[in-house]
């Protein structure tokens, strides 16, 4: 089996528990208070429509009128003076999110059935008393509840006298509301008091929409009042919208036909607002019993009038509100900063930590403009959600098993990201809500997690097999090292200190291409005996080979200098190497750079019965193949670093400086290992000589003096890489010296 079919069938396997996962009651509930709400934290506030403003029963009104902050209590006198006074501004409809069941003052009683009734527009809250209310569209879908549902209408004057009544159920902490019912099931379908407001607002377009029914559905005609003033007259706002509620739930295609007919022709509103106002009717009635709330912030973000301000509406005075109520709905009930012990507040999106929830008569105004705007979140449908997490998890596992895991870890972080991005995007701008929880929570984690486990037991398997297959291949010194300390080794790694020898070739690229891969074997085979040689001979251990490098190792229990000079008489001996075997092969050769570091490692061993291999790890072995990398920016064969060469003789050295090489935090000292001090010639001792002193010249920012001094060091030597390096950085603080807290320290870019 590829891996291309292994890698489908892993991702079919992430897709498939997508999607079983998805049908699980508990991801879907952490799908509404995590993925939901993280997209609503994402979007960030969004500005309500004009057409809804609050006028908040809170407790600067309460103070103001020496009451209590609960309205059940507050004398309907005051409510019948609101009453007057957003009729008098203009208020297309007005709703009353209190209670108003029983009796009270006779004259205060009087007073708001007065005021109810020349109004004509004000909807009642009925309250409600439930038991077993279901709250998700899935559970919608897939049950049926047996709810049992009181209503409790408003006093019988107050409910003859309004426009219609309605209940509006939200449930209570600790449950977060993210649904609302346009059609209370439970409760004989009764029509919200949000959705009755809306019929209300709507009235100036009931006339097109029973011409608009008549035209899709010439069947229908006489079946629904023609005049919307006669009908509130002899049916009530709540049985009109239960008929036509009926009309669209016996044709669930009515709702579609009549959205397609008012766009090209029939009967529709001159004006682009009434046309919203049309089609948010339409869908009213031919949409679910319940939808999601697409809030617009926390608290207040909807408009909002103090109750005590509302008052004075049209006064001339300062604490008089300067908004227009004209044509807009206007709710009226508790609303404000509430704390969650509060009554009529409700836990949503925009609950914040300290406790702070929305009012209930908020959540109805917001409700509203959904309605109105047509900005109701919208899941996407089953078969697309249930295409996507299939389509993802074949995309995550697909990744995750055939790319490096370093890059499948980018990768699907990169793709999350994009994701959610596209996520967000929808919903802030069409209102649909993906799910998050299930492809980015479940799906991403458990393919990566998975495809880590697998390609880490495949990687080992394949890793056995390659040395049981090569073991044989390795020098015998290795076995016999391995052997000898195999008591000690086993446990682990092990903790030492020693020399790490890192060489390089160059030209290796430009001859693999000029030789056929027989002679290409042929000729490594060759070098490598040039550098596996001194290595031996100086009591070294060549431990990892790579193409045309090696590294080679010296260890001890503990720092031993004599290990340390046996590394530098190797890296001597392997350059004297390396130049005869160039001379062998020519015209062809193999230029050797050669790196060395010092310092604690650990090292273990892996592998069984007669094959064990060692294999270094830490800082010193990274820092010597940079060290050895650092050759090509200096021109030089063998570079050192002051762990190595410290409290050594017997060696000529240039000091090269202080260096931070790239991907190095600290800076290095490093020097050129030049030869043996009993092998070196007057003028390598003479060029070692002026190197120094050019080199206390650049510390002292001597730039000239410093130039002068490497130009003479490489006249004496014909040409010295270090020299030449250092004359260009002369020249360049000469031109643009460095900052005041300059170190001397040399930081090198390339590798």
């Amino acid at each position: 089996m590829t891996k291309y079919i292994k890698a489908c069938i892993f991702g079919l396997v992430i897709g498939i528990i997508g999607l079983v996962l998805s049908v699980v009651p508990l991801s879907n509930s952490f799908e509404e208070d995590v993925g939901l709400g993280l997209l609503f934290q994402l979007r960030g506030v969004r500005s309500p429509p004009s057409d809804v403003v609050v006028v908040s029963i809170d407790h600067d009104s309460a103070e103001h009128f020496n009451l209590p902050v609960n309205p059940d209590k507050w004398p309907r006198s005051l409510h019948a003076r609101l009453t007057e006074k957003l009729v008098q501004a203009g208020a297309s409809v007005i709703v009353f999110d209190v209670h108003f069941l029983e009796a009270r003052s006779p004259a205060d009683d009087q007073l708001f059935e007065t005021a109810l009734s020349r109004a004509g527009n004000v909807v009642l809250a009925d309250a409600l008393v439930a038991r077993e209310v279901p709250m998700s569209l899935l559970a919608e879908a897939q049950a049926q509840s047996n709810t049992i549902v009181k209503i409790s209408k408003p006093f019988a004057p107050f409910k003859e006298a309004a426009a219609g009544t309605g209940p509006f159920v939200l449930p209570r902490i600790p449950f977060k509301v993210n649904q609302y019912w346009t059609f209370q099931q439970g409760a004989g379908d009764a029509p919200t008091f949000p959705i009755l407001a809306l019929q209300f607002f709507a009235a100036r377009v009931y006339a097109p929409f029973i011409q608009l029914v008549e035209q899709v559905r010439p069947d229908v005609s006489g079946r629904l009042p023609q005049d919307f003033t006669s009908a509130l007259q002899t049916l009530g706002l709540m049985e009109l919208m239960r008929t036509i509620r009926g009309v669209f739930e016996g044709d669930p295609l009515l709702a579609e036909d009549m959205l397609n007919a008012v766009e090209p022709a029939g009967p529709r509103p001159a004006d682009a607002k009434n046309l919203q106002t049309l089609k948010a009717l339409i869908k009213m009635y031919g949409g679910l019993h319940s939808r999601y709330i697409n809030f617009f912030g926390p608290p207040r973000t909807i408009p909002t009038i103090p109750f005590y301000q509302a008052l004075e509406l049209g006064a001339q005075n300062e604490r008089a509100p300067q908004i227009d109520l004209k044509d807009k709905a206007v709710f009226v009930g508790l609303s404000e900063i509430y704390l969650a012990e509060r009554k009529d507040s409700f836990y949503t999106v925009f609950s914040q930590a300290n406790g702070v929830f929305i009012g209930g008569v908020e959540i109805a105004a917001t409700a509203f403009a959904n309605m109105l705007e047509d900005s109701s979140v919208v899941p996407i449908s089953l078969q697309a959600q249930m295409l996507l997490l299939l389509f993802w998890g074949l995309l995550m596992g697909m990744i995750c098993r055939m790319v490096p895991t370093v890059l499948a870890a980018g990768s699907v972080f990169v793709l999350s990201l994009l994701y959610l991005g596209v996520a967000a995007y929808q919903f802030q701008y069409d209102f649909t809500w993906s799910p998050l929880v299930i492809p980015l929570l479940l799906q991403t984690p458990l393919a990566f997690g998975s495809a880590v486990l697998w390609n880490y037991f495949e990687t080992d398997k394949e890793r056995k097999n390659m040395r049981e297959a090569f073991g044989y291949y390795l020098p015998n010194e290795v076995v016999d090292s391995l052997a000898q300390d195999l008591g000690n080794l086993k446990g682990g790694p092990q903790l030492v200190y020693g020399t790490c020898l890192f060489t390089d070739a160059a030209n290796y690229t430009t001859l693999s291409e000029k030789l056929n891969p027989q002679e290409l074997s042929e000729f490594l085979g060759k070098y490598f005996e040039a550098l596996f040689t001194p290595v031996r001979h100086h009591g070294g251990l060549i431990v990892d080979l790579k193409g045309d490098s090696i590294l080679a190792i010296w260890k001890a229990p503990q720092d031993e200098p004599g290990l340390r000079k046996q590394a530098c008489l190797a890296a001597l001996d392997i350059a004297k190497s390396v130049d005869r075997f160039n001379l062998s092969v020519a015209p062809y050769s193999l230029p050797t750079r050669i790196g060395l570091h010092a310092g604690e490692f650990t090292i273990g061993t892996v592998g069984a019965v007669d094959h064990y291999e060692y294999r270094p790890a830490g800082d010193v072995v990274n820092t010597a193949s940079r060290v050895e990398g650092f050759n090509k920016s200096l021109g030089t064969t063998i570079a050192v670093t002051n762990d190595v060469i410290r409290e050594l003789d017997g060696f000529l050295t240039k000091d090269l400086g202080q260096f931070r090489l790239k991907g190095k935090a600290n800076a290095l000292g490093i020097h050129e290992l030049v030869s043996r001090l009993d092998e070196s010639d007057e003028a390598q001792r003479q060029a070692s000589a002026l190197f120094s002193e050019a080199m206390g010249a650049f510390r002292e920012q001597s730039w000239n003096g410093a130039r002068e001094l490497f130009t003479q060091c490489a006249d004496v030597l014909e040409k010295d890489g270090p020299s030449d390096f250092y004359i260009k950085l002369c020249d360049q603080y000469l031109e643009h010296p460095p900052q005041e807290a300059w170190d001397a320290v040399v930081i090198l870019e390339k590798k």
